[in-house]
């Protein structure tokens, strides 16, 4: 066999690598698009640039994507953000958001994936729509209750903290989510992520068994190309 299979994980990292940038573009046009197309004035449209630029992502690609989502002659076709919900085949509500330029195409895809779950079930009751912040900051100790309260979150779970430093996922009110990742990044956090999203009311409660399983059906959704973001209960 040789050096093939050293051959066969380059090719698959670079697949990732590729996949990894393709959606990191399409959150900078996504995000341009629900706000304004400019970062000093959106702050998720900051964030995603940033984020881009981490992966190496070019200034040209990122105008690029910013141009199409005002319908600007970036080349292709319109993007646009479809959710799909449903049951996986544990019975865990699933949400996916798929950016796609043609629905005709990722509908059946969908369908697809879900076999053995159940695609179109209602499972929106079961989240509550809110915007999301993942931040880190370099000084430890902080209090984050002070720190959601002074940005405006509603709730915040503590994450694990680089050596030194803290690290937390905020909530907010959707419309007080750009005003929020603001603050933060005035008073110094890192803001890894910023966006609406779903987050679950109750966890569900799986076997060991069900939970791989369940995992490996996220996984295979995850994979597809058109797939943007999976929120699970």
């Amino acid at each position: 066999m040789g050096r093939q299979w050293l051959q066969k994980h380059r090719n698959l990292n670079a697949n990732k690598r590729a996949k990894i940038t393709t959606r990191l573009v399409r959150e900078v046009t996504i995000a341009a698009k629900l706000g304004v197309p400019d970062p000093n004035m959106n702050a998720r449209l900051a964030v995603a640039i940033e984020a881009a630029r981490k992966q190496s992502v070019s200034n040209d690609v990122i105008a690029r994507a910013i141009r199409k989502s005002q319908g600007g002659p970036a080349g292709g076709a319109e993007l646009a953000l479809v959710t799909f919900e449903g049951m996986s085949p544990q019975g865990v509500p699933v949400i996916v958001e798929c950016l796609t330029d043609n629905r005709n195409r990722t509908a059946p895809d969908m369908r697809t994936l879900f076999r053995g779950g159940q695609l179109g079930a209602k499972v929106l009751f079961f989240f509550e729509h809110v915007g999301m912040i993942e931040a880190t900051h370099p000084t430890g100790g902080l209090d984050l209750e002070t720190v959601a309260i002074e940005a405006g979150a509603q709730e915040f779970e503590a994450d694990d903290a680089p050596e030194g430093g803290s690290a937390a996922h905020f909530y907010t009110s959707p419309k007080d989510l750009d005003a929020a990742t603001a603050h933060l990044r005035a008073q110094g956090w890192s803001v890894v992520q910023s966006e609406m999203g779903y987050k679950a009311k109750q966890p569900a409660a799986l076997s060991p068994e069900d939970r791989q399983a369940h995992e490996a059906f996220l996984e295979a959704i995850d994979d597809h190309d058109d797939c943007h973001r999976i929120y699970t209960a």
